[in-house]
């Protein structure tokens, strides 16, 4: 059912897309048009609520009957948008995400990007400022397209926000590789068979392997023993082998990660070697059996 809902949303929204399209461009459409558009979208809406309802009065969670009910690519997009927005935030609040850990150490990545971004930021502020000016004698176009370059400006923002707030996380047992707000994976340290400095300006896409370059430049390649499962942005699977990574000080991640990965083997060594506690066996001494004494004689 839930399959049967997205197939329709994404056959009515495209058209009501063009639907406004049209409206903003001056183009008269046919009332009977309208009216069909609008009920198609106020169906699909309507199909969407009561499937959340039924699951919500089951006793589920909302958040359960949120994924129940709406696409996962839907949710992806979404929950990346609040992730942006949520950066921004942090960004002003200087509260980076998921450092709060007891023995983590966090290593920054987005230095190198910073003044490609806010050289990005001026062009679209400039673009808003003189689209404004242009469309200023038509008052509908002009307000659609000050909001979509506003939107833009904010978007970038957060783009920068997301890869300021979420930095590379080193903790005990894993290594969290983030990229913005669209990537975000732990790596065991257990799956890390090999770490090295490289610094790489090109790369082919391939399978099983991400990379993940700030500048586009990379400074650090992961090579795994095992496939990681890094999910694409509309959540399609991808397992990697090969890890390409930027940080700002990637020399500095290099040796926490190989101190880590010591320290890792250390102890797994040592739970190998040591028996726990319910698989030891004491042994007691038993006391030595009787000589047999001479047989008796005839």
């Amino acid at each position: 059912m839930k399959r049967h809902r997205a197939y329709v949303a994404y056959a009515v929204l495209p058209g009501e897309l063009a639907l406004v399209v049209c409206l903003v461009a001056g183009v008269r459409v046919p009332v009977p048009v309208l009216v069909a558009a609008e009920a198609a979208v106020g169906l699909v809406v309507g199909a969407h609520l009561i499937g959340f309802l039924r699951r919500w009065r089951r006793g589920g969670s909302a958040r359960d009957a949120v994924r129940a009910t709406v696409p996962e690519p839907v949710l992806r997009l979404a929950g990346h948008e609040l992730r942006l927005l949520a950066s921004l935030g942090r960004w002003v609040a200087r509260r980076p995400h998921g450092v709060g850990g007891e023995g983590a150490r966090a290593f920054p990545y987005a230095r190198d990007q910073a003044a490609m971004m806010y050289g990005l930021v001026f062009v679209c502020v400039v673009e808003t400022v003189g689209m404004a000016y242009l469309l200023a004698g038509l008052p509908v176009v002009h307000t659609v397209f000050l909001v979509l370059d506003v939107y833009t400006v904010v978007f970038v923002l957060g783009l920068h926000a997301a890869s300021v707030t979420r930095p590379h996380v080193l903790d005990g047992g894993a290594l969290r590789v983030r990229q913005a707000g669209h990537v975000d994976v732990r790596i065991p340290l257990e799956r890390i068979a090999s770490v090295r400095r490289e610094s790489l300006f090109s790369h082919e896409k391939a399978d099983g392997e991400l990379n993940l370059p700030v500048g586009s430049r990379t400074s650090l390649t992961l090579e795994l023993t095992g496939p990681v499962d890094v999910p694409r942005l509309f959540g399609a699977p991808r397992p990697v082998r090969l890890v390409r990574l930027h940080a700002d000080d990637s020399a500095a991640l290099h040796r926490a990660l190989d101190r880590a990965r010591e320290d890792s083997l250390d102890q797994a060594l040592a739970q190998a070697l040591d028996p726990a506690p319910e698989e030891a066996v004491t042994r007691a001494r038993t006391a030595p059996s009787p000589v047999p004494g001479p047989p008796p004689s005839a």
